[in-house]
């Protein structure tokens, strides 16, 4: 069985975010960037089901060089190569011009199973696998808490409010995960060690066949219209006890509307 977990490159979620003054994108370079922790679990559940059926796990990813060093961290987990989608035409792009270039980067190259996490921290739009299984013209089956796979046939448990729905779709196909699907492994020092020798293969916008007009900024379907920084804390109030604390107490949470 071969196997693409698609896999993006995050501000850590504790940074403090900033968007760049000449183009309201996201500015990456002001905050440690990170493997997605939601593509973390689907990383982990494709090295599981490797290990159950046997074949390769190929980590597919998008975005500025500094990239490789997610693609190289899901290598160190276990996964066996790499590809790298990387020109500086992407920047910008939207969900719809992500999957296009994702879409193309994965065609034709005979995955039996495609897996993303359910959503990415920086956005939370959870669209691009149902937009890469679209374009591919592969069936979906998304927000799975369990993955089974017998013969040509992949069984997911699908998370709802209500509890989980059981879903088949005939392979190839697209998957999704959840956080609840399993633990992630931390990668050894073997594991670290090895992945520096595993192949990542880097293609350009060119490279996939697709004019650099249908992605990037100019191409979004959509776009900050204005923003504004967060405006400092303001200074607490002190309220001294001089026999009277309680009342000013009630008084100001009574100003606030909180009772």
């Amino acid at each position: 069985m071969k196997v693409a977990v698609c896999v993006k490159q995050v501000p850590d979620t504790w940074a403090e975010k900033r968007l760049k003054p000449e183009d309201s994108t996201l500015d990456r370079e002001s905050a440690e960037g990170v493997l997605n922790e939601l593509d973390e679990y689907a990383v982990e559940e494709s090295l599981r089901l490797i290990e159950a059926h046997g074949g390769e796990v190929v980590v597919v990813s998008m975005g500025p060089e500094r990239a490789g060093e997610t693609i190289r961290k899901a290598l160190s987990m276990g996964a066996d190569a790499g590809v790298h989608v990387i020109d500086d035409a992407l920047h910008g792009s939207d969900a719809i011009a992500t999957s296009a270039a994702l879409a193309k980067a994965l065609a034709g190259r005979g995955f039996d199973l495609i897996i993303f996490g359910s959503e990415s921290t920086d956005a939370r739009m959870s669209v691009v696998p149902a937009m890469v299984a679209e374009r591919l013209g592969l069936p979906q089956v998304t927000f799975a808490q369990k993955v089974e796979v017998g013969g040509s046939t992949v069984r997911i448990e699908r998370q709802t409010e209500y509890g989980f729905d059981t879903v088949e779709a005939a392979l190839p196909a697209v998957v999704s995960v959840v956080e609840k699907i399993n633990e992630p492994r931390y990668p050894s020092f073997k594991g670290i060690m090895a992945a520096k020798k595993k192949p990542v293969e880097t293609l350009a916008v060119a490279d996939l066949g697709l004019e650099p007009a249908a992605v990037g900024l100019g191409a979004a379907w959509s776009g900050v219209a204005d923003f504004a920084a967060r405006p400092p804390k303001a200074a607490g109030t002190v309220v001294s006890d001089d026999g009277q604390g309680g009342v000013q107490i009630a008084e100001f949470l009574t100003e606030q509307k909180f009772i």
